[in-house]
């Protein structure tokens, strides 16, 4: 069974690879410079960068007990306990998607209303499907957001619908998904919150590169 897993595990591995080349030609990239972007993601994905520390108070209820006359009494009592939650940015995860992001615009910049119009009509459909999942994180559709920034390239940019489904994939992720759904993250319960890191956050490199391999089926 775990030699089976392993073997499945590496075809899954290699053919990312392959569509993860394909999908960075598509936008312009070579084969040397999709290799340094994957290995700079893959590093990267080990780095967050702490930006600062969200705290808040939550109400509890805390029960003690009393004794009066030999018995014991169960009294409720409403109480208060400091969460605080370390808000970080992920290198491999955010950082590194955003440039390649912000390089496509300046290679392309006839294509900046298209990518930016794209990219606020993903993060809207984004913020609609995200959940907050208490010790879990920001929790959404895996191929619902990359869908979207494909449908939604094709719209705006039917010329050039690659380009436009990665920028609006990664920066619809980053917003729709990370940046608006700041507000009271300390009640998730878990002690870091990653933008683009595995755990309470992730898909916002993964959203970009699926939405351009899935441009030429749609």
């Amino acid at each position: 069974m775990g030699f089976f897993t392993a073997v499945m595990a590496l075809i899954i591995a290699v053919l990312f690879v392959v569509l993860g080349e394909a999908a960075f030609e598509r936008i312009g990239f070579t084969s040397a410079e999709f290799t340094l972007i994957l290995g700079a993601t893959l590093v990267g994905s080990l780095i967050n960068v702490p930006v600062r520390t969200a705290r808040s108070s939550e109400p509890v209820v805390e029960v003690r007990e009393v004794r009066v006359f030999g018995l014991t009494y169960r009294i409720p009592a409403m109480g208060y306990r400091e969460a605080s939650t370390v808000i970080a940015v992920n290198v491999g995860g955010a950082l590194v998607p955003v440039v390649v992001s912000v390089v496509l615009l300046g290679g392309h910049p006839g294509l900046i209303p298209e990518a930016l119009g794209g990219s606020v009509v993903t993060a809207v459909l984004v913020h609609l499907m995200a959940r907050k999942v208490k010790g879990v994180g920001i929790v959404t559709p895996a191929l619902l957001p990359p869908l979207a920034a494909a449908a939604v390239a094709y719209l705006v940019a039917p010329g050039s619908p690659a380009i436009v489904a990665y920028i609006s994939g990664t920066l619809g992720a980053l917003v729709g998904a990370d940046l608006t759904n700041m507000r009271g993250i300390t009640r998730l319960g878990a002690p870091m919150a990653s933008i683009g890191g595995a755990g309470t956050f992730d898909g916002v490199f993964l959203t970009g590169l699926v939405a351009v391999i899935l441009v030429p089926l749609l």
